[in-house]
């Protein structure tokens, strides 16, 4: 089974930064490509940003100059690096990944569990 666990959310002023990380473990021959969505109740799910697996990077314009998404191939673990954050940047953030199970060679997408980020005025 593989498995990807979000850490790092919490509460934060506006103006303030939050990291979060996603690790990935399981039964996994390779991880290919990362990423991070969103959504707010009443909302859909929305791309943040996407890495991969040689370190190239796509971000929502939302947050293309504040945001940082990297990966530790190493870890098969992603990060999100958020920087002056906004109100608006309140949701449930969602690890996701593109990735080959061991069990089968097929690409499979996984997801996280969520975790929530909340930004105060």
């Amino acid at each position: 089974q593989v498995q990807l666990v979000e850490s790092g959310g919490g509460l934060v002023q506006a103006g303030g930064s939050l990291r979060l990380s996603c690790a990935a473990s399981g039964s996994i021959f390779s991880i290919n490509a990362m990423g991070w969505y969103r959504q707010a109740p009443g909302k859909q799910r929305e791309l943040v940003a996407t890495i991969s697996k040689s370190g190239n990077t796509n971000y929502a314009d939302s947050v293309k100059g504040r945001f940082t998404i990297s990966r530790d191939n190493a870890k098969n673990t992603v990060y999100l690096q958020m920087n002056s954050l906004k109100p608006e940047d309140t949701s449930v953030y969602y690890c996701n990944a593109v990735l080959i199970p061991l069990t089968r060679p097929i690409e499979s997408r996984v997801w996280g569990q969520g975790t929530q980020v909340t930004v105060s005025s």
